[in-house]
């Protein structure tokens, strides 16, 4: 299924990748994740759900919760697919306190107190970040990438 055609109330997770992914290892991600997707349920029903990876970087798992409610077993399934993806490409997808931004046109990764170490630097505000905190597709889609002082990080990041 592609997660285009979900409704805008889909659940959504985000996993960010500690590093980019090659374009043949998106693929092969890609390739997993649709076969993952094929078999995944919630109590003997299927589920209406896409994962794909955005910007060779981030995992993004899809789910049409009122088609079929993702139920715990059905959680712990895709977070046991992410962690086989760890061990797959030797990545870290659940390390919360990497923040992911945009500088240079380029996606890089630092840590949330390397950022606040930064935030003496004129424009930082308007840096683009990655919002991976974001629980719908419609805001996936409106807030995902968002100018750091209008993300949930500014107060922590820009205060001095």
């Amino acid at each position: 299924m592609n997660w285009k055609t979900l409704p805008p109330h889909s659940r959504v997770w985000i996993y960010q990748s500690n590093r980019e992914f090659s374009d043949a290892e998106v693929n092969e991600i890609n390739q997993k994740a649709n076969e993952f997707v094929a078999n995944w349920g919630s109590h003997g029903k299927e589920l209406q759900a896409a994962i794909e990876v955005f910007h060779n970087r981030f995992v993004v798992v899809f789910v049409d919760e009122q088609h079929t409610s993702a139920s715990g077993c059905s959680i712990d399934k895709s977070v046991h697919f992410m962690q086989q993806m760890e061990k797959d490409y030797g990545i870290n997808l659940f390390d919360r306190m990497q923040v992911a931004y945009v500088d240079d046109e380029e996606i890089k990764t630092s840590h949330l107190n390397e950022l606040k170490a930064l935030s003496f630097e004129e424009g930082l505000g308007e840096t683009p970040i990655f919002n991976n905190l974001v629980a719908t597709k419609a805001e996936f889609e409106t807030n995902w990438e968002v100018p750091l002082k209008d993300s949930w990080l500014a107060d922590n990041v820009l205060s001095s």
